[in-house]
């Protein structure tokens, strides 16, 4: 295996609105989610406190992080294989907590890559790590740090080649490159009802998992490299 899998840490995180209800928030907050959602898309002309259930976990001043899935590669008998684990928490800055815990195993070489990650997933982390009053994890430190100082990937860039004009999905691209779906039992967009109306965790946690395999699937082939077979992954429940 070569030096650049051996660092490297692909992530994903599931995010949700900080309240069930638009109705929970503080006046101060509501009146700031209300501002907010007025320069919102709203083709389906949802109220504000819809648009709050509905789209407010994107957005790091109104969201928390409830899970986050985590895949590395490692060695085997017959060839590299991958290991996907989550950790998730109703409690934020217990997950953060956690999470800093983990990556700090990793050393100075750590490199971590996840979908969009450098407009969603990184400074989404960042903030609530700031937001709880954590200490920054090192590698999501970019304060001074020169381009090539900085130790973060990211699939859509990697797929994009300088061109900046559409977003494109994790899940268009994997099925492009003819790896598996992780959209089978939900999709992103179910994930505040699961939490919120379901309360299950753990199905989101599922989800996040696939998430973080298909986009370390997607890693491999965008650097020509061949798909892990499904037998040499495993998933840490």
């Amino acid at each position: 295996m070569n030096q650049a899998l051996k660092n490297l840490l692909v992530i994903d995180i599931e995010t949700v609105s900080s309240v069930a209800e638009f109705g929970d928030l503080p006046e101060r907050i509501q009146s700031l989610w209300t501002h907010k959602a007025s320069f919102l898309k709203n083709e389906e002309a949802l109220s504000v406190s819809d648009l709050y259930t509905s789209k407010a976990g994107i957005y790091a001043e109104f969201g928390k992080v409830i899970c986050i899935g985590m895949g590395f590669f490692h060695p085997g008998e017959n060839g590299n294989c991958l290991r996907v684990k989550s950790i998730q928490h109703d409690n934020e800055a217990e997950l953060l907590a956690e999470f800093a815990e983990i990556i700090k195993k990793f050393g100075d070489d750590l490199m971590l890559c996840a979908h969009n990650g450098k407009e969603f997933d990184y400074p989404y982390l960042g903030r609530r790590f700031l937001i709880n009053d954590l200490p920054l994890p090192d590698v999501l430190n970019l304060s001074g740090k020169k381009p090539w100082e900085v130790n973060l990937k990211d699939t859509m860039e990697l797929w994009k080649f300088g061109d900046y004009k559409n977003y494109t999905s994790l899940d268009l691209l994997a099925s492009i490159f003819d790896i598996p779906s992780s959209k089978v039992e939900m999709t992103g967009a179910d994930v505040g009802r699961v939490y919120y109306q379901d309360h299950d965790l753990e199905k989101i946690a599922r989800y996040c998992r696939l998430d973080v395999a298909v986009t370390a699937q997607l890693y491999l082939r965008l650097n020509q490299q061949p798909i892990i077979p499904e037998e040499r992954v495993s998933f840490i429940e």
